[in-house]
């Protein structure tokens, strides 16, 4: 679609003197001359559209913006959606820039959106999470808060009840993960004990809402070979974003860091006359980390050969316009999963940046590393969060298991057929003997009819019993370690 170009004696609108201003600030983070030619248009546009509209600078606000790009029905969806982005984006720098007036505080904000922006800034403030656990929090109470709103018509702290809950994850864990269950779960009671702390509420809820039990160490986790770890490596191209991968990739499976401290990596963390790393992990711990070679080779030919500038200080940018730092743990994730398709390595489970970390761990436990040793090196603040990687080490489990049935082989009484003996022992007892001597059965020793007894000259018949109720008194064969001292009975 063209844009008529204005007429003879056309007055130029306020706008047209920020369409160049505001292309040099797009040129400036990474967009391509031919995109900056397709925002050009659109931007000329709306000036001429706001000046038919007799829209003044001063009065623009959002809702013109969808009028803009509402204006012509035959419009294609897709070509409606690239002018709201850009006229949200031209918004934007008018605001920073050009002293346009952001849109006014909506007075009739609903409840809900009052209520989730009160519990967001409880996790910051109060609780102290970062910004990602906000983000995952954060969707949940917004669905719950938009179920009530459905079905009651608002949102009314005071009328949450058993029930509401309970129906709310009935129909919320359908068909979903454990994984999915238990972080809603877990939301929703941090977002009652939040209720009633500010006083929203008197009643505690978040009794109510059930525990979705994870057991610790149930299932060995998910990791890459060393020859897997390799080969993903070695795939990765010579392109921009190849060399980017690349670093990113060396940067998981050599220091074994998390996602989201590989996004949040910047460039004054590198301390190159030092040979280390700052890495800023959980909990807003700061450990540092040596630079290894390969690793510290791979960051330096990215950063002098592809990065480029950008005025973002984080280490890896994005390879599309604008450039600016990774957007979260997923865009790792994304790359890491990138990389093992390649290969055609298939592996389930959560977190795809977390196979070369689990990959790590094992590497060390197979050589001979301790678990506090491997606790340092992956930052563990709890040796219990290390102990799943014990799990991988499958040659020492099969040691232990071979160890342990060799001492309950040494420990099997030796059988020896003689003269019976009557003393009572539990029935509990007999029938552990029965499991450790196959050829004995239980009924053929209470009926007195061992068949082995009389082969090997011992007695059949059946002892008297001694009349209690625990016990029962029989003719067995004499086990070497019994006391011939029958006065117990």
């Amino acid at each position: 679609m063209t844009t008529p170009t204005l007429e003879v004696g056309t007055p130029r609108s306020v706008l047209d003197d920020h369409i160049e201003p505001f292309l040099k600030h797009l040129r400036a983070v990474g967009y391509a001359e031919r995109t900056l030619r397709k925002k050009r248009t659109v931007a000329k546009a709306f000036a001429r559209w706001a000046r038919l509209q007799q829209i003044a600078e001063n009065d623009l606000n959002d809702g013109h913006i969808a009028a803009f790009a509402l204006r012509s029905p035959r419009n294609r969806k897709a070509h409606v959606k690239f002018e709201l982005a850009v006229m949200r984006r031209l918004f934007e720098y008018l605001r920073v820039y050009a002293g346009l007036q952001p849109p006014p505080s909506q007075d009739c904000a609903s409840a809900a959106d009052t209520l989730l922006q009160d519990y967001k800034n409880h996790l910051r403030k109060d609780r102290g999470l970062t910004e990602n656990s906000v983000l995952v929090y954060a969707p949940f109470i917004r669905d719950f808060l938009a179920s009530q709103t459905t079905q009651t018509g608002g949102v009314s702290p005071d009328l949450f009840d058993t029930l509401i809950v309970r129906d709310f994850i009935l129909e919320h864990t359908v068909d979903r993960s454990r994984e999915y269950a238990r972080l809603l779960c877990t939301a929703l009671r941090s977002f009652f004990r939040f209720l009633l702390l500010c006083g929203q509420t008197t009643r505690d809820l978040s009794n109510a809402v059930p525990m979705f039990r994870k057991y610790r160490q149930s299932v060995p986790p998910a990791f890459l070979s060393p020859s897997e770890v390799e080969q993903v490596l070695a795939a990765t191209g010579s392109t921009l974003s190849g060399r980017r991968d690349h670093a990113i990739l060396l940067l998981l499976a050599r220091l074994g860091l998390r996602g989201g401290e590989v996004v949040t990596l910047e460039l004054d963390d590198i301390r190159w006359r030092t040979g280390e790393i700052v890495i800023r992990g959980k909990g807003r711990m700061v450990d540092h980390l040596p630079l290894l070679s390969d690793v510290g080779e791979a960051l330096a030919v990215y950063i002098r050969e592809d990065r480029g500038v950008s005025a973002s200080r984080r280490v890896f940018l994005r390879t599309w316009a604008p450039r600016n730092g990774l957007t979260g743990p997923a865009a790792v994730g994304h790359i890491v999963r990138r990389a093992l398709a390649q290969v055609g390595i298939r592996r389930s489970g959560r977190g795809a940046a977390h196979l070369f970390r689990h990959g790590l761990a094992t590497k060390m436990i197979r050589h001979g590393a301790s678990m506090s040793e491997i606790a340092e090196v992956l930052r563990h603040r709890s040796q219990t969060t290390t102990a799943i990687y014990a799990q991988v080490s499958f040659e020492a489990l099969r040691a232990v298991v071979a160890a342990g049935r060799s001492r309950r082989r040494s420990r099997l009484p030796e059988f020896k057929w003689g003269t019976p003996q009557r003393r009572c022992i539990p029935a509990a007892r007999l029938k552990t003997y029965h499991h450790r001597a196959s050829d004995l059965s239980v009924a053929e020793v209470e009926e007195g009819n061992a068949p082995h007894a009389e082969a090997r000259g011992g007695h059949g018949p059946a002892a008297p019993r001694c009349g209690s109720e625990r016990h029962c008194s029989l003719a067995r064969p004499r086990i070497d370690g019994d006391d011939p001292d029958l006065s117990a009975c």
